[in-house]
């Protein structure tokens, strides 16, 4: 795939007019029939979710914290396919396995002290490009952070505005 012909009149539209870059993305939660699972809409497809068995869900879909580390592994490996690519690196295969430790005491509120959320999250970056330099796998890793959506806003959260109807 020639990422930069299909990238240039992108860049180029955006470096004229730069508010067309601008895009709104929009996830929809819905009801289901039982308090512990719910219908998850992003507009090109509609996904299930439920609790975690952990808090008393049935575990056969994945929970609200599967769908944030599925969405943090998508971006990343994404990311480091298309900025590899871009940079001429042949690769075989990379892998990104993203994990999160938290302890539901604090969703289930049982500790006061203990936090309502992930308190670590951990991805590993398997690339296997053996005729890589250490050089162009230093640009791709550096790249890949820099570059990578889902990443940059965990590590940078942005200003959270929350409405009541």
């Amino acid at each position: 795939m020639d990422l930069r012909s299909l990238q240039k009149p992108l860049k180029d539209r955006y470096r004229s007019d730069p508010e067309a870059s601008r895009i709104h993305l929009k996830a929809e939660g819905n009801q289901t029939e039982v308090p512990v699972s719910c219908s998850v809409d992003i507009g090109r497809a509609v996904y299930a979710a439920e609790a975690h068995t952990g808090v008393g869900g049935p575990g056969t879909a994945a929970c609200s914290g599967d769908l944030l580390l599925g969405a943090l592994a998508a971006c990343a490996q994404i990311t480091c396919q298309m900025v590899a690519t871009a940079m001429g690196i042949a690769v075989e295969g990379i892998r990104v396995v993203v994990e999160g430790d938290l302890d539901l005491r604090g969703t289930l509120g049982l500790s006061k002290e203990v936090p309502v959320g992930f308190e670590t999250i951990t991805m590993r970056f398997d690339v296997d490009a053996p005729a890589a330099t250490a050089e162009q796998v230093r640009a791709l890793r550096e790249k890949t952070e820099q570059y990578c959506v889902v990443m940059q806003t965990l590590a940078r959260p942005p200003r959270l505005d929350v409405e009541w109807e």
